[in-house]
């Protein structure tokens, strides 16, 4: 971060000086909002959560490093007192932002992708200088100032992540740091229910690219009508990216190794290279090609981009983390985030990955999707039971929906059977998928384990709020993290 004394920072956040803090003292950074990430000359944010509340940790804090907290209500230590916590910090990350002469902030916005994108792309901009991108997933009005005031007169690009909730939410973070380019990767169907439907998020996403100027670049997918759309929401330049001829930064010659790792040659303007994943599934295809055409547009050329794609491994947890057991068993840990077009490309992954071994998944209710829940529910319900699976665990009390469509596939449910039950043969074809539904996610690890065999492939996959990769840390033997 830039140094600021608190006399500054509380001027940034119309807040005041409490607790003995001393004016001139200087906080030099990290911004955090855990007091076990505390270093020396930190600036602690105290923030008020659903299950614990910063103001309790600010003297720990301070004892632990901390220059000072920032609160919204006096505390036992030296604090910078304030209104609203996330008023402050949006206001303190736009400062910091409007000190950064030499970086060029690019933002990353999309249905699913962002942050395996953001992962490629933090990786490249590596190469040419400084950069900084979030921590796994901090793309909302918590993490993405937070990521912003990591930043400091060194660095070179800042790489960040954007979420839309609502709309004017991408608006309201591209103020934070004014992006100069912006990615938008598709348009699909995760927060349905809070939108009403596709249009409205593609209007939401959408607000990435008006935030840029006309000398920046629109990065947009040539293969996603409703992003091709946004061409025209924009004044700044518009670069294409996909596999159609539309783009200019192409993927040709999809293939897929025995892994379900995708190999493709990267088409640019200026010329072509190999490219070989370690990213599994070939829905990675299209978020390495965005990463490509941003680093295109920076100058990178096409056989450095490949040479990082093909070496880039997955940064962020549980997401399409493949772990192979002693014994054989293959463990996709998929389990960060759900929606009915990640849950497509999951299984996908999982078809390609499995080849002929025995093959078992774990999903959940998927939410957010307003008054066409049950039916998209239904429908991944179906999607899973038609994929070839030895047995399905679906966890949850808000299963119904997800069982009536696996059970309109496999012509009446199991759910509720006993693991190891005998499953039926239909004549000429594979034996049925086992549904099989259970309460948590101790009672899933249980079933599966019964039943997995030397050899087998489990996909984990499901909302954030399940914390189904409990499912995969226990069938690896991980820690709960």
């Amino acid at each position: 971060m830039i140094p600021l004394p608190l006399a500054r920072i509380a001027e940034i956040t119309s807040g005041a000086l409490a607790g003995m803090a001393d004016p001139r003292a200087v906080v030099r950074g990290p911004v955090v909002i855990d007091s076990r990430a505390v270093e020396p000359g930190s600036l602690f944010v105290a923030i008020k959560g659903t299950r614990a509340d910063g103001h309790d940790f600010a003297a720990g804090a301070v004892e632990a490093g901390a220059t000072a907290v920032l609160a919204s209500r006096p505390v036992d230590a030296p604090a910078v007192v304030v209104g609203d916590i996330l008023a402050a910090l949006a206001a303190l990350a736009t400062a910091v932002a409007a000190e950064l002469p030499l970086a060029t902030v690019i933002g990353v916005t999309g249905s699913a992708g962002k942050t395996t994108t953001k992962d490629l792309l933090a990786r490249l901009a590596a190469r040419l200088g400084p950069t900084i991108a979030p921590v796994e997933s901090f793309n909302n009005e918590i993490g993405h100032p937070l990521t912003v005031m990591r930043a400091d007169e060194e660095t070179r690009y800042l790489v960040l992540e954007l979420s839309a909730r609502h709309a004017g939410h991408i608006a309201d973070l591209a103020r934070i740091a004014p992006p100069r380019i912006g990615v938008v990767l598709n348009v699909g169907t995760a927060h349905l229910g809070v939108f009403g439907g596709k249009e409205a998020i593609a209007q939401a996403k959408g607000e990435l690219v008006e935030a840029l100027p006309a000398d920046g670049v629109a990065v947009l997918n040539a293969d996603d009508p409703l992003v091709a759309g946004m061409a025209g929401r924009t004044a700044a330049r518009v670069t294409w990216f996909g596999r159609g001829p539309r783009a200019t930064v192409r993927a040709e010659e999809v293939t897929l190794d025995e892994r379900g790792r995708a190999r493709f040659t990267l088409r640019t303007p200026s010329g072509t290279a190999p490219v070989a994943l370690r990213l599994y599934g070939e829905h990675a295809v299209e978020n390495a090609l965005a990463a490509a055409a941003v680093a295109y547009e920076l100058g990178l050329p096409v056989a450095a981009i490949a040479e990082e794609l093909s070496e880039a491994e997955p940064r962020s947890r549980w997401r399409m983390a493949v772990s192979d057991r002693p014994d054989g068993v293959t463990v996709i840990n998929d389990a960060y985030n759900a929606n009915p077009d990640s849950m497509r490309a999951a299984f996908g992954a999982l078809d390609a990955l499995a080849g002929g071994r025995r093959r078992f998944a774990v999903i959940a209710a998927l939410r957010e999707l307003g008054e066409d829940g049950d039916a998209l529910n239904a429908e991944v319900g179906r999607m899973a039971a038609s994929s070839g699976l030895e047995a399905l665990f679906v966890v949850g009390s808000d299963a119904a929906p997800v069982l009536a469509g696996a059970a309109s596939v496999t012509d009446g449910p199991e759910a509720g059977a006993p693991p190891g039950a005998p499953q039926e043969t239909p004549p000429g074809g594979p034996p049925r998928t086992r549904v099989v539904h259970v309460a948590d996610v101790e009672e899933a690890s249980a079933g599966l384990t019964a039943l997995l065999a030397p050899g087998d492939v489990v996909l984990v996959k499901g909302p954030r709020v399940t914390g189904l990769e409990r499912v995969a840390q226990a069938l690896t033997g991980g820690e709960r993290q």
